[in-house]
């Protein structure tokens, strides 16, 4: 089936380079970040901001527009809002601008939080749902940070490490070493004697030289002090502006939550009034419009079960980014990328990996940005001149 979609989108943009949309995660919030938007085109942005209140029964557009950074910035509400105004940009894109997605996209993803608009944009998810999804999500993730905040007496949080582009590797396995994890990814291979609330584990490999540690800050402390003093590395370690240890063994009660959404009781047996009832409550949508790439395996998602199995896992699970990236540059040969949302911090990560070949930008290609209204132009001037353009 997967197989079949992939064909049927990529025979529609048959002329042109492959092209993907990205969305970003969480960190990139700040208050107004829809205002500049609303000013612009406040015919579809007004009405989407009203529907999200609506959907949520949170004033959440105010919290978007006036703050104050505190609410704004709490889990429950930064991830909401982010998904929120990314998926505003697209609509303001597909409304004002008459960008057809499903005909000038090829493959969507999403940086961990931003898989949800990405699942969206690629037609498995409906908006609503999704963000009542994110939305009580955040709520859970929030409770498992206070909870493990009072429990253990230590701050949670998250560290970037940035090292060499050629000790990455050498890096993770000293990790695993210190850990006693014999995974990349899995976070079911970490030491079942260890409690999550003492666990460190690696939350993202966003590139060639950054990963992101998550769990007590205690403890990922004394992980560098042995990395520095017994494992032969000196990585720059960066505090992020989080209190929650996303992607950790801490989360799970947010994965356990999101399985039950994802899989509503009542499916499976019945008759004909049965089987109407399921459909309603089912929340996935299989195959979507183009392929979407999973947070948890960096290759697109091939079936209904599996999408299901994997969101709720982002939870928990590492976020290969670096090797998504890896996988739509080198095997799916995407050469356009353009990224929606707020902030800058997925462009980048992005840029720096397929941007450039040496000292040359990628033929018939490119990495646009749209988190501002002025962004949107040289976007749509960069896919009018690349549109024909042949590429490796």
């Amino acid at each position: 089936m997967q197989q079949q979609q992939q064909q049927r989108m990529a025979s529609s943009n048959a002329s042109s380079p492959r092209t993907a949309l990205f969305f970003p995660g969480q960190g990139v919030q700040r208050v107004g970040m829809a205002n500049d938007w609303l000013a612009a085109f406040p015919g579809t942005a007004r009405p989407f901001l009203d529907e999200t209140d609506e959907i949520l029964r949170v004033p959440l557009s105010k919290i978007i527009s006036e703050g104050p950074n505190s609410t704004l910035t709490a889990t429950e509400n930064s991830q909401p809002a982010i998904m929120a105004t990314s998926v505003m940009i697209l609509r303001i894109l597909e409304n004002e601008f008459g960008f057809k997605t499903a005909d000038r996209v090829d493959v969507t993803l999403g940086h961990s939080l931003g898989e949800f608009a990405a699942l969206v944009a690629g037609g498995y998810l409906r908006y609503d749902d999704a963000l009542k999804m994110v939305r009580t999500r955040g709520e859970v993730m929030a409770k498992c940070s206070r909870q493990a905040c009072r429990e253990g007496g230590s701050e949670y949080g998250m560290v970037a490490l940035v090292c060499e582009p050629d000790r990455l590797e050498n890096l993770i396995e000293a990790i695993h070493e210190f850990l006693g994890s014999a995974s990349t990814g899995s976070k079911q291979d970490a030491a079942d004697e260890v409690p999550p609330i003492q666990q460190v584990l690696i939350a993202n490999i966003n590139s060639k030289n950054q990963l992101v540690l998550s769990g007590s800050i205690e403890r990922i402390n004394t992980l560098l002090t042995h990395l520095r003093q017994f494992a032969g590395h000196d990585p720059r370690a960066v505090r992020l502006h989080s209190d929650s240890p996303f992607h950790s063994p801490l989360m799970k009660p947010a994965a356990d939550v999101m399985r039950k959404i994802l899989n509503p009781k009542g499916s499976g047996s019945g008759g004909s009034k049965e089987k109407e009832k399921e459909r309603e409550k089912e929340v996935v949508a299989f195959p979507g419009k183009m392929p979407c790439i999973s947070n948890v395996t960096a290759r697109p998602f091939r079936s209904k079960e599996e999408l299901k199995d994997l969101l709720a896992r982002s939870c928990v699970e590492t976020v290969l980014w670096w090797d998504s990236i890896k996988y739509l540059d080198q095997e799916d040969k995407v050469r356009r990328w353009i990224g929606i949302g707020p902030g800058k911090v997925g462009r980048n990560l992005v840029g720096k990996e397929v941007g450039m070949r040496g000292k040359d930008t990628v033929k018939g290609g490119g990495v646009w940005g749209i988190s501002h209204p002025r962004d949107i132009d040289e976007m749509l001037k960069g896919l009018k001149d690349t549109d024909n353009a042949r590429t490796e």
